[in-house]
């Protein structure tokens, strides 16, 4: 269905307008940057025009018009059930996280190794306490990944 753009938009147009940037972004069309933007701006939206100006250079949907709610997902949510989701990725600053971790376990192992071998004496394995902040790490790593994947 094809509105007015001076016509205002209701809360379902803005949260559709929502899923297809999310999924725009999930293509890769948009950076997440742009992606930020635009969501801010559907939020922001008022009418159907100010929506449609987030859209003009991403392809349209395959199958779903544009601000379209699927019928399944309001009646779910209308019957207070969740409505079903795919799990959240995981995110970005969780994989640099343990990136820099895992790097800096494997510059000191080796730091350690080099020093093992140039002396006589047994050297303690200092490297070990870099598991604490690991083991935070993936504390916080699964307590994340649970609220993201059960968050509604």
């Amino acid at each position: 269905m094809t509105h007015s753009p001076e016509l205002r938009v209701a809360d379902r147009d803005r949260a559709a307008a929502a899923d297809r940037l999310r999924a725009a972004h999930d293509e890769g069309r948009l950076d997440l940057l742009e992606y930020d933007r635009r969501l801010a701006d559907a939020y922001a939206a008022v009418t159907y025009g100010d929506l449609d100006r987030l859209f003009t250079d991403l392809p349209p949907t395959s199958s779903v018009p544009a601000y379209s709610v699927s019928t399944a997902a309001v009646a779910a949510r209308a019957a207070g059930r969740s409505v079903a989701r795919r799990p959240a990725g995981f995110p970005l600053a969780l994989k640099i996280l343990w990136t820099v971790w895992a790097s800096v376990v494997a510059v000191n192992v080796t730091v350690w190794l080099l020093v093992s071998l140039g002396v006589s004496d047994p050297v303690h394995f200092w490297p070990m306490w870099l598991a604490v902040p690991g083991v935070l790490l993936g504390i916080g790593t699964t307590i994340t990944m649970h609220v993201r994947n059960n968050a509604s």
